[in-house]
């Protein structure tokens, strides 16, 4: 079974590639199935379904951002493990005594090398890992060929748009839909940043902390949207928020719908 985790934030590129995969994967009779972690107790805030509304619901970054990776875990990891514990396959080999075998495809490229440094000797309980690409001794090179010998396009990296991971020439092709939500989303977060500067975290010689200004400098978006953003969106949210809190939440408006009247706000002020 070929699983996928869906964050909700993946770059366009990726949800385009995606079936393509799938597409393949059928051809070859290999099941698969896409898991999405989902929120259950929204309290008083409105339904939340992807990191991106995570962040702003809770007005933070990513914890990548604050240099942990539990949004990998709760957004990729969790939901994959539920999924699985559900699986009768699965079940049958806990049921038996043995253990589920999960392929991870950390490749042995230098960037995947120190990823995998980090769960090389996990032991758990419930499964196995194993990493063909690095059995194999296959880099990135070695799987963007094979990828091409097989007639298929090469994708771009899967990763969030929001990730501090993102390289600035990775941010330079986003869209405009993408850098105003960034903005957005270090707006929301700015009053209880004490430690980081943004999604970057802290500056380098390279690029700021700051994603949004670096949006600025660069001149990916123009000074007044971005202005705008931060002086009107975000307290435009903050009143969302605080008027969904009294509604019943089986007719509270989701953050989704919030984010849907953004993005068609500043699509006017563009044009």
């Amino acid at each position: 079974m070929v699983l996928t985790a869906d964050t909700g934030t993946e770059r366009e590129e990726t949800y385009a590639f995606a079936p393509i995969f799938r597409h393949w994967l059928d051809r070859h009779h290999i099941p698969h199935h896409v898991v999405r972690y989902v929120p259950r107790r929204f309290k008083h805030w409105p339904p939340y379904f992807s990191l991106l509304e995570n962040c702003l619901t809770n007005a933070t970054l990513p914890s990548i951002s604050f240099g942990r990776h539990s949004c990998s875990q709760k957004w990729k990891i969790q939901p994959q493990d539920q999924w699985v514990s559900e699986w009768e396959p699965a079940q049958a080999v806990w049921a038996r005594g043995d253990k589920v075998i999960k392929l991870i495809g950390y490749d042995s490229s230098p960037a995947d090398s120190r990823r995998y440094a980090h769960r090389e000797g996990h032991v758990c309980d419930l499964y196995d890992y194993l990493y063909p690409l690095r059995e194999w001794g296959w880099d990135r090179d070695a799987c963007v060929d094979r990828i091409r010998r097989e007639g298929l396009p090469v994708p771009i990296k899967s990763a969030c748009w929001l990730c501090a991971a993102q390289k600035t020439s990775e941010l330079e092709t986003l869209p405009p839909w993408c850098l105003r939500l960034i903005v957005l989303v270090e707006a929301r977060a700015a009053p209880r940043l004490l430690t980081v500067e943004g999604l970057w975290r802290s500056s380098t010689k390279a690029r700021p902390g700051s994603m949004t200004q670096f949006i600025r400098q660069r001149g990916l978006l123009p000074s007044s949207e971005i202005d705008a953003i931060i002086g009107g969106a975000s307290i435009d949210l903050i009143d969302f928020q605080r008027v969904a809190a009294d509604i019943p939440l089986a007719e509270r408006p989701t953050m989704r719908d919030w984010i849907e009247r953004f993005n068609e706000g500043v699509d006017r002020l563009a044009a």
